[in-house]
């Protein structure tokens, strides 16, 4: 496949600037894999599509606040932090991302908040952009980590173009987020409420986590046309004997097994054994997909609609099949679904 095969037009005004009013309720489109067939629901009409004993694999990693401000030393030029991960917990040494990176130099000091209360030295350059801040705080780390994490703003995606507001903390994170380690949410994992998650429970639907720390490789720009020549960043990634259990028993007895979005997905299929069964697994994956490729482990799956070009865009059309889901799109488009983060959702059986 080549990268140009996944442009499709999307005007800017479906691109989802807010969520739904109710998680639940934003629109649902249905694609039949085998047949091409399309149906248009509402998102909590999912219910009618699995039953007693089927299993719907979560995402439970939990977005931080990310993105920071600051001011450089001497010339308080603002400079624009994205934290990426902590290296070092004893040390206070974060993996980040600064624009404009070329203001930037190894022992610069920035100063955050409106007293310049936390202070960060630079330490290395790793990439263009890339730095290794070490932050210079002498306290308990628990409270170190809740003083920078005040700072931070909910690390929305570019194509969101407004300021993030009082809702973004708890819209941009799905409800049974527990394990922090995210500067991207599972989007898919964000239309499921309290009720349909009770409803899904009390129909016998199963429901199953793994850990996959969404990062901003997800959004990088592909600058190759030949796929094969794309690398994918690394993210973590935790499947459990739990989830191994609860999947593989669903499918020795010809139950679905739903991925709830392409990070499930991508991680399932990174931990697959012989026979299409599911194994434990505790490091970080690569993995690329895109077509043709044969899935093992989900026999169904939940996404929203993703950008033109992406490689969350290139795991739909690999599971779905490519025609199917790029002739989905252009319906989508015609009907004014909403596209990102805070858009409509697609089901793929």
């Amino acid at each position: 496949m080549k990268l140009s095969q996944f442009k499709f037009r999307l005007p800017e005004e479906l691109i989802a600037q807010h969520p739904s009013a109710q998680r639940d309720e934003c629109r649902l489109m249905v694609l039949n894999k085998k047949t091409g067939e399309i149906q248009h629901l509402i998102f909590k009409d999912i219910l009618q599509f699995f039953d007693d004993g089927d299993v719907m694999v979560f995402n439970d990693t939990q977005v931080f606040p990310a993105r920071l401000y600051g001011n450089k030393e001497k010339t308080g030029a603002k400079i624009e932090v994205f934290l990426l991960r902590e290296l070092n917990e004893a040390n206070k040494l974060w993996d980040v991302l600064v624009e404009p990176a070329r203001k930037i130099r190894i022992g610069n000091k920035l100063y955050f908040g409106d007293d310049d209360s936390m202070v960060a030295e630079v330490i290395d350059n790793t990439t263009s952009r890339g730095r290794t801040l070490r932050f210079l705080y002498n306290g308990d780390h628990d409270v170190f980590k809740k003083e920078l994490y005040a700072l931070g703003q909910t690390p929305l995606p570019d194509y969101i173009t407004r300021e993030p507001d009082k809702d973004d903390p708890e819209r941009y994170q799905c409800i049974f987020a527990s394990k922090e380690g995210a500067v991207m949410a599972p989007f898919a994992g964000l239309h499921f409420s309290r009720e349909l998650l009770k409803r899904l429970e009390i129909k016998g639907v199963e429901r199953a986590f793994l850990t996959a720390h969404c990062g901003l490789g997800n959004f990088r720009e592909i600058d190759v046309e030949d796929l094969t020549k794309h690398r994918m960043d690394s993210e973590q990634l935790v499947i459990s004997e739990k989830l191994v259990e609860t999947v593989n028993s669903a499918k020795d007895h010809e139950k679905q097994v739903c991925a709830v979005g392409t990070s499930v997905l991508r991680g399932m299929a990174s931990a697959v054994s012989m026979g299409g069964h599911l194994k434990t697994y505790e490091g970080w994956t690569n993995k690329f997909i895109f077509p043709p490729y044969e899935f093992t482990v989900a026999s169904s799956l939940v996404s929203n609609f993703h950008m033109p070009y992406s490689t969350m865009l290139m795991m739909v059309a690999a599971f779905g099949g490519y025609e199917n889901v790029m002739n989905a799109y252009d319906v989508a488009v015609r009907e004014g679904y909403r596209f990102g983060a805070y858009g409509d959702a697609m089901l793929i059986i």
